[in-house]
């Protein structure tokens, strides 16, 4: 079997890299969780709980139904504390992708930004069917996870940009007025990539945020975010994290939004005690990719730790969920997995995907070259991640 990549990976070094893996997408899906249901209450404490139900997520979607979600919304249903939504799903396939990408590098087929299109093709079919269709060979293990086919209100830019098989690009994105988060909160793991450099983990970000949401913002604030994660899962601090994404967007036509942006978040830290309404004018109170950036930097920066960070990042009536994600992911990038809550990971819907995809992403991080290669590779790793 071809050499291992001990030589470069000491075992403390692969511990504390999995830690953060771990971290990073554990946090953001208890971050998407705890938006999704938290029960805002007023007062100096603003945040009383996670609910004891979730009123914002939607049931499995027949295949039989429409693509495109109405333009009305419905009447909530009830569902259990530490539901996900949309977000998590996406960045669960996310993650599948880039190790698609590594595994069929063997083969000559090397594009991410292909692999990664493909791995969230197979999400917006979860959106169709009723649960995983066993003819199709390239869906691998997390596909078939049933509880991945429920529809949690999924940006609408996500599905009409993955309704047909054409790949965006920067020159030609889909959507391209498309300037919500919702390319944005799928990001975080492209900063994993940690034997990259960061320049291109932001091209990556930015080409992969094309395939749904071409405005420049939208595109740009994930480049950011996926910096700033790269920063952080590479030990470095928070501030020197976001300095470098400004510094690496800042060359980027259409970057005023989200440098300006990030600079008041960072700006924001000198101006007194936080509170929701300072998350709030910073841009968690609308959808607005750069406004969801600023926000969530801005909580990470200020949180005591990872509770207190994710309560001020919810404690807004805009789409909590997200601004959660987006804190959670950073603030697990930078602590690692034993930060996390308990008690909220012990209710989180999807914890044992989410913890067998993070261990799984960082095997193949370090240790690919001993699961595959040109001559030989391991039967089991290559039926989870099909190279078709």
């Amino acid at each position: 079997m071809a050499t291992t990549a001990a030589a470069v990976w000491g075992r403390a070094e692969q511990q504390d890299f999995r830690s953060r893996v771990r971290g990073c997408l554990l946090g953001g899906a208890v971050g998407d969780a705890l938006g999704a249901g938290t029960a805002k209450t007023p007062g100096p404490d603003g945040l009383a709980k996670p609910s004891a139900e979730q009123t914002a997520a939607p049931t499995t979607t027949p295949a039989t139904a429409p693509m495109l979600p109405p333009t009305t919304t419905s009447t909530p249903t009830s569902t259990p504390r530490g539901t996900v939504t949309a977000a998590t799903q996406m960045t669960l396939f996310t993650v599948d992708g880039l190790i698609r990408a590594q595994v069929r590098r063997d083969t000559g087929a090397w594009h991410p930004p292909t692999d990664v299109h493909r791995a969230h093709l197979r999400w917006a079919a979860t959106q169709r069917d009723w649960g995983p269709d066993e003819r199709r060979k390239d869906n691998g293990w997390l596909a078939r996870e049933e509880w991945l086919y429920a529809r949690r209100n999924p940006p609408r830019a996500c599905l009409t940009g993955l309704g047909d098989e054409r790949l965006g690009t920067v020159d030609r994105p889909k959507n391209p007025d498309a300037a919500d988060a919702g390319a944005l909160v799928r990001s975080a793991p492209f900063g994993l990539l940690v034997g990259w450099e960061p320049q291109l983990v932001c091209q990556l970000a930015v080409e992969c945020a094309a395939q749904t949401h071409g405005a420049p913002a939208a595109m740009l604030a994930a480049g950011a975010f996926a910096v700033t994660v790269h920063g952080l899962a590479r030990g470095a601090s928070l501030e020197a994290a976001v300095a470098r994404a400004v510094e690496l967007v800042a060359v980027r036509p259409g970057h005023e939004p989200v440098t300006e942006a990030l600079g008041r978040a960072v700006g924001a830290v000198r101006e007194g005690v936080p509170d929701a309404g300072r998350v709030a004018a910073l841009g968690a109170g609308g959808d607005g990719a750069e406004g969801q950036l600023a926000a969530a930097v801005y909580c990470a920066l200020v949180g005591e730790d990872v509770r207190h960070g994710l309560r001020l990042a919810v404690d807004h009536d805009g789409p909590s969920a997200v601004t959660g994600a987006l804190t959670g992911a950073l603030l697990g990038a930078l602590h690692g997995e034993t930060a996390l809550p308990p008690a909220w990971l012990a209710e989180l819907e999807g914890r044992a995907t989410v913890l067998a995809l993070a261990d799984d992403f960082s095997m193949e991080m370090t240790q690919g070259a001993a699961l595959h290669g040109p001559k030989e590779s391991s039967p089991g790793w290559l039926s989870r991640y099909p190279r078709a």
